[in-house]
């Protein structure tokens, strides 16, 4: 069964990061200040 999920929030929460850790990837640039990341990701979380 395969699930869509998303990851909404304030910004400068720590979004990238969880979906960095969730994915095991440094995909998403995480850094310390508003709206450092403003592209979409997707990632694949088994």
């Amino acid at each position: 069964m395969a699930l869509s999920v998303g990851i909404v929030g304030l910004p400068n929460v720590g979004k990238s990061t969880l979906f960095n850790a969730l994915s095991e990837k440094q995909q998403a640039e995480a850094a310390n200040y508003p709206f450092c990341t403003i592209d979409p990701n997707v990632g694949v979380v088994d």
